[in-house]
């Protein structure tokens, strides 16, 4: 490998290591960041003199999240452990344990997929009590957590022991079920769904309000004393017992005595991972004498006397038995493959989940794949929700066509030029009905209260609503509606029914929301209406209008103006403004142009303000406010522990306020 493909490699994984760690959103499996990461490893190895302090195998790779809380300083480092991935590397480094201490024991315990944490205790009485909590963070330096800690079962407040402080290191993680149970609300509401449980606990772990990690349920597993008086720093396994014994929810573990045990305990876990209600991504193999582990370092980046064996992905053959074309709420066709165990003729059976549905993603994925019912697939899955086709075992006898016209309308569907989307571009199709009138009334758009999904599908199909525009017509059956008993007594009927007339006073920025234009959500529709004031105004509109609008580039452009010149959308939109919803933008009270054209982001905590008055104040100002600084950014207002963003706005030369300053400057 030449210096500059390992330099190449570097960033690739820098890249990887940042979603993952930081962003909680990996682009890739943790089986292609293994195997990115050993190669870079064994380039390394060929190449001693490439190696620098900064190589992602030299560091542990998160950085603490100073927005969400405070940094720490580690008492104890929290470091990364070593992986091994074949069986004969843990034979080779038990051996080699044994080699030096012959009687050493081992524990060998389930390495869950999740987020580390430390929790610190202090004597009280006679009890322990949580004083602190924290995130790994860069392995030195993590993030204050405790309040959210606190909303976690699994963390106790006292603990019943004699000792003056304790120190206790552990994963957080999330239950399947509260895993599904969020992804299924998300789904009700339209929104996207976790990408898998280990996002999902290191976002709710993170969360500004405690009650969301509440809602959301985490658990936590301890896995290691950090920190604690000598009977618990001898023997591992005692002090787990001992934690155990006090109520403690401590990580699955099997004591071991030689290489066999080790192995045994290994296929242990790997056997007993279909009955888990928790993902792991691994077994991690300890020496039970705490006091022999610096004997076996790692680097700087591991934990010494520690290993992580990493079992390989889960893989399975199936069979491609149906393939389903659904219309999401867009419009674009989705194609869902129907799959079974090609040895059972059962769902496959992945990660301690039961998997009979597969992502086919587009026209060009299918024909690449040769995607066709009969066909035979390779699946594996490692972590994600729905897992991913792996190669084509035996070919279908025929490749699956996608179909000319929507499978609900009827309507002629359109491929999107330069693109694998298909669509269906008729607005009154009844597949997108349910999810487009909820989208309508979201709290982000009309913020009609009381008209739910359910709700919404019980109206369509009893042929009360068609699309949007129909939900202010819906008075006119008020009788019927009550006769009927849909949406409850005449009570329920005549609230609901009031909520839906109240929205008509709502700014006009709301309605274009609601239309569903793509490309043009919540922030943009207020750009454009702050521009245009009258949204009666936007059918006679031209591009070239739609261009001279700050941030609304020519995809913008173009999707307005096809949904202003499409007939069919153009009907609906006309029925709602002669519903009598409210077509013109009112001044804001107060509103100033003191931050006009500027751009404007918040970091750190402050003193008057949450993160949407603040917001609210910024655009009543005539500012923008965003989340993230770039050269864009024209001011940051920095609160109390201003993090990562304050750096990168001292280092891109922006100007920075204080709350005091930001106040200062609008004369409040």
């Amino acid at each position: 490998m030449t210096f500059e493909e390992y330099e190449g490699l570097k960033k690739k994984i820098e890249y990887h290591m940042n979603l993952y760690y930081n962003e909680d959103a990996p682009e890739i499996s943790d089986y292609e960041y293994d195997t990115l990461m050993q190669e870079l490893k064994k380039a390394e190895k060929e190449n001693p003199s490439f190696v620098t302090a900064d190589s992602p195998s030299q560091k542990v790779g998160g950085k603490a999240k100073r927005e969400a809380g405070v940094k720490v300083t580690h008492n104890v480092p929290m470091l990364s452990i070593e992986d091994v991935f074949t069986k004969e590397d843990v034979v080779s480094w038990v051996n080699k344990v044994h080699e030096r201490f012959p009687g050493c024991r081992f524990s060998v315990e389930a390495k869950i997929d999740g987020l580390s944490m430390s929790l610190r205790y202090e004597k009280e009485g006679d009890r322990l009590v949580l004083k602190l909590a924290e995130t790994r963070g860069d392995g030195f330096i993590g993030e204050d957590v405790t309040l959210n800690a606190r909303e976690i079962d699994d963390v106790k407040e006292e603990i019943d022991l004699p000792f003056p402080d304790l120190e206790l290191r552990g994963e957080v993680y999330m239950k399947t079920e509260n895993f599904e149970r969020f992804n299924a609300e998300q789904e009700r509401l339209g929104k996207s769904p976790a990408a898998n449980k280990r996002n999902l606990s290191a976002g709710t772990l993170r969360q500004l309000d405690p009650l969301v990690t509440r809602e959301r349920g985490l658990s936590m597993f301890v896995f290691n004393v950090q920190k604690g008086p000598a009977e618990m720093m001898e023997s591992h396994i005692k002090a787990l017992e001992t934690l155990k014994d006090s109520g403690i929810a401590v990580v699955p573990h099997f004591p071991c005595r030689d290489e066999n045990e080790v192995l045994n305990a290994i296929d242990k876990i790997g056997e007993m991972r279909s009955s888990f209600d928790f993902d792991i991504d691994g077994a991690v193999i300890k020496i039970d004498e705490v006091g022999l582990r610096d004997a076996f370092p790692a680097g700087s980046k591991y934990s010494s006397g520690h290993i992580a064996y990493k079992y390989p992905p889960e893989e399975r053959v199936v069979t491609l038995n149906d393939v389903i074309v659904d219309i999401g709420r867009t419009g674009k066709l989705t194609f869902t493959g129907i799959v079974s165990d090609s040895e059972t003729g059962l769902p496959a059976r992945l990660c301690g989940t039961n998997v009979s549905r597969v992502t086919l993603h587009n026209a060009d994925y299918i024909r690449d794949m040769t995607i066709g019912v009969g066909g035979r697939y390779k699946i594996f899955k490692s972590g994600e929700i729905i897992p991913k086709l792996n190669g084509c075992v035996s070919a279908p006898e025929a490749v699956f066509i996608p179909p000319e016209n929507c499978p609900v309308c009827g309507e002629a569907l359109i491929r999107e030029e330069d693109t694998a989307d298909i669509r269906c571009i008729n607005p009154l199709c009844p597949a997108q009905s349910v999810r487009t009138i909820a989208y309508f009334v979201s709290r982000d758009a009309m913020n009609i209260m009381g008209l739910g999904d359910t709700l919404i599908e019980t109206l369509v199909n009893n042929g009360f609503l068609s699309s949007y525009a129909g939900i202010y017509h819906l008075h006119e059956r008020k009788e019927e509606l009550i006769e009927k008993g849909l949406i409850g007594k005449e009570k329920n009927t005549e609230k609901l029914l009031s909520e839906i007339e109240k929205s008509k006073e709502n700014e006009p920025d709301r309605l274009l929301t609601g239309l569903g234009i793509r490309n043009v959500g919540k922030r943009t529709a207020s750009d454009i209406m702050k521009h245009f004031k009258d949204i009666r105004l936007l059918p006679e509109a031209s591009r070239e209008d739609f261009l001279s609008v700050p941030d609304v580039g020519d995809t913008i452009a173009e999707k307005l103006c096809e949904f202003f010149h499409n007939e069919k959308d153009l009907s609906v939109f006309n029925d709602l403004l002669s519903s009598g919803l409210n077509p013109i933008m009112h001044e804001v009270e107060g509103a100033t142009e003191k931050l006009k054209g500027l751009t404007v982001v918040v970091t750190g905590t402050l003193k008057n303000y949450g993160r949407k008055e603040i917001q609210e104040v910024i655009e009543r100002n005539g500012g923008k406010a965003t989340g993230s600084v770039s050269k864009k950014t024209d001011l940051l207002i920095a609160g109390e522990a201003a993090g990562s963003k304050l750096a990168k706005a001292q280092e891109l030369g922006i100007k920075v306020v204080s709350e005091d300053e930001f106040i200062a400057m609008l004369d409040f």
